[in-house]
């Protein structure tokens, strides 16, 4: 245990090239174990991160506060009053978070990679619609909110906000891990702004079928929640926005989770937080931290490809009508079937395989 610990204060203190220098001085350690450490601890930390970390970093918070260093705690929150609204207006991104060497062994570890089919317009604003959602969306994180897969590099002049749960944002701490890495609340406002108000070359990546997708993720299913899904094409309209469909090949092969059907107990309890709290609890299971025999919270190192198509030109409409939105509606469903088409035996599915649109 002592040397899985000496090797996460090595993960976070250094860069990629100097942790392996320094570790593969150990003799108790080869080049390749020490990648796989880790890749293994890089994962781990997010999908803590994913889980508990607003949670846990709100109880500490109101700990401190009934200690003598009740002032620390204090200060703290006079920020958070202070800094509230910080996420609605595009965030606090960090280039030094989002170059991390941690990122570079999450992305490692599966491996996930981005395949860019066509160039973006910096004169232009974009919402990227991100298919499927999975568990945790981890090609979605790993390509838009870090430079692990080097999205601006192959995208220059284009800042990418993945947008997530507003929820989160009032969590202490985690709200700010968030907004370094260019996350953003998936709400009007914080989108307005975005699009309106911080010039071009922004592209919002919305997980469009969002908590009710997820629910029926499973290794091998390739469906999305789209059909009834119009509100980001709204928004694009309003906005002028291009709207980019992006499919990730193998999102839904890292975990494996219970599907409870239609009318039964479980379901009724997911949807019931669906509808009011805005996530909906999954039974899932990944891989042991120790081995890939048992069961655990990390996910199973499967290949995550993350294709981002081409982008559909989209005018500027103040108020659109229903007509105007299910046009386009129609036109970004075709192209994200098209795209699917395009790459599926690329990445590993037969030529029979068809996204099933729900």
């Amino acid at each position: 245990m002592y040397r899985v610990i000496f090797i996460f204060i090595f993960l976070f203190l250094g860069t990629g090239s100097s942790i392996l220098s320094a570790l593969q001085d150990l003799s108790w350690l080869s080049k390749s174990k020490v990648e796989k450490q880790l890749q293994i601890i890089s994962v781990l930390q997010w999908v803590l991160t994913f889980l508990v970390m607003g949670v846990t970093c709100t109880v500490i918070l109101m700990y401190i506060l009934c200690t003598d260093c009740w002032v620390i705690a204090a200060v703290y929150l006079a920020w958070l009053v202070f800094d509230w609204n910080t996420p609605k207006k595009g965030g606090r991104r960090s280039q030094w978070v989002r170059n991390w060497a941690i990122w570079r062994y999450f992305r490692d570890y599966f491996p996930v990679r981005l395949v860019k089919t066509h160039n973006l317009l910096t004169n232009r604003n974009y919402i990227f619609g991100y298919h499927p959602h999975g568990i945790m969306s981890l090609g979605a994180f790993c390509n838009f909110s870090t430079e692990a897969t080097g999205v601006g590099q192959k995208f220059p002049g284009i800042r990418p906000y993945l947008a997530t749960l507003a929820g989160n944002f009032r969590m202490p701490i985690l709200r700010d891990y968030l907004m370094s890495g260019g996350i953003c609340p998936v709400n009007r406002d914080s989108i307005d702004y975005i699009l309106s108000k911080n010039g071009s070359g922004n592209a919002i990546v919305i997980v469009v079928g969002g908590a009710a997708e997820s629910l029926n993720c499973m290794p091998g299913k390739n469906s999305v929640t789209l059909k009834n899904r119009k509100g980001f094409v709204k928004l694009a309209l309003r906005h002028g926005a291009d709207l980019v469909p992006v499919y990730s090949f193998g999102e839904n092969e890292v975990y494996k989770q219970v599907i409870f059907e239609e009318g039964s107990w479980g379901r009724w309890v997911q949807k019931k937080f669906q509808k009011h709290i805005g996530f909906a609890p999954c039974i899932f299971h990944g891989r042991g931290l120790f081995s890939s025999s048992t069961w655990g919270l990390l996910p199973y190192s499967k290949p995550i490809t993350t294709v981002v198509g081409e982008p559909i030109t989209i005018p500027k409409v103040d108020h659109p009508s229903q007509r105007e939105i299910d046009f386009y509606h129609s036109m970004y469903v075709s192209s994200l079937i098209r795209l699917f088409d395009k790459y599926k035996t690329k990445f590993g599915l037969p030529e029979t395989e068809v996204l099933d649109i729900n």
